[in-house]
């Protein structure tokens, strides 16, 4: 919901009493499971960026003779891997790799994606149809199966990976953007800015970008999610992040043997993804639901 198509009455009065943008933290600040996932999102950030200096073990360094150990065991809270590496540490150093690979794919989907989006929508015409259509092709294919198709034809890394993701994310970001930006360039705003003589790239630039840009953000935050439990599982079939790198897709694919012996500890890199996950889909809901003016 754009500034610009705000209904009148009191919801109105209280948009223009305290600018848009107000209002929307103000709404996004009454969502408790909203505030709640932003908590969880800034620790977990906190402690991917942290995690190398406040890890209480070297997530690298195994012994065999510990090997397995359940959770509360003396030393290692969370008990040990097959290697006999502390899950805590590597749980920890893991959630670099893991937002890195949730959260870089979206990001650069969303730029690349925006502009293919916007830029059709705006102009329309035959330019509409080409890049539209070029997008279809691959939004015509499920996402998991595209990036396991993209990273098995790359190779294994995590560069290819990203880049795998990148391109399974860049279609749906950019068909949002094209249906957002074509219903904005109908607006009457832009018709009386085209009829005052700007240029086109001063209303996008001034007319279009405020009013796409908020939802498709909250569309990709959305992506987040998906975006980690597609990356986890290109970990876990060996087409994502290497060992002997932490990474909580990969940590479930070296601990499935292990969930006979320790069946909880094997779970939670799991329980590690499902609460991320969460987190990020119950903040993209608060946020579109603040900028929902008519809720």
């Amino acid at each position: 919901m754009t500034f610009s198509s705000i209904p009148v009455g009191n919801v109105k009065a209280i948009e223009k009493s305290e600018g848009y943008w107000a209002s929307v933290l103000r709404r996004f600040s009454k969502d408790k499971l909203a505030i709640a996932a932003l908590i969880v999102i800034i620790l977990l950030i906190a402690m991917a960026l942290l995690s190398p200096w406040i890890s209480p073990q070297d997530p690298y360094a195994g012994r065999t003779l510990r090997r397995l150990r359940p959770i509360g065991t003396d030393g290692f809270p969370l008990g040990t891997d097959e290697l006999g590496r502390d899950m805590l540490s590597r749980l920890m150093v893991g959630a670099r790799m893991s937002l890195l690979m949730g959260v870089t794919p979206v990001l650069i989907a969303f730029c690349v994606g925006s502009t293919i989006g916007i830029l059709a929508g705006f102009v329309g015409g035959k330019l509409n149809t080409v890049l539209m259509r070029t997008v279809d092709v691959f939004y015509a294919f499920p996402s998991v199966l595209l990036a396991v198709a993209l990273s098995g034809a790359l190779g294994a890394g995590l560069g290819n990976a990203l880049l795998s993701l990148t391109i399974v994310f860049i279609p749906p970001i950019a068909r949002v953007a094209e249906a957002v930006t074509t219903q904005v360039r109908s607006r009457d705003y832009v018709e009386a800015a085209r009829a005052s003589g700007a240029s086109a790239f001063t209303i996008v630039r001034v007319h279009v970008l405020g009013n796409v840009v908020g939802p498709i953000f909250v569309y990709a935050t959305g992506l987040i999610s998906v975006s980690m439990i597609l990356a986890s599982g290109l970990s876990f079939l060996g087409l994502g992040v290497r060992p002997p790198e932490p990474e909580w897709g990969l940590m479930l694919n070296t601990l499935r043997t292990a969930i006979y012996v320790q069946p909880m500890v094997a779970a939670l890199p799991g329980v590690m993804i499902f609460i991320t996950s969460i987190a990020f889909n119950l903040f993209s809901d608060g946020l579109r639901s603040a900028m929902d003016v008519k809720s």
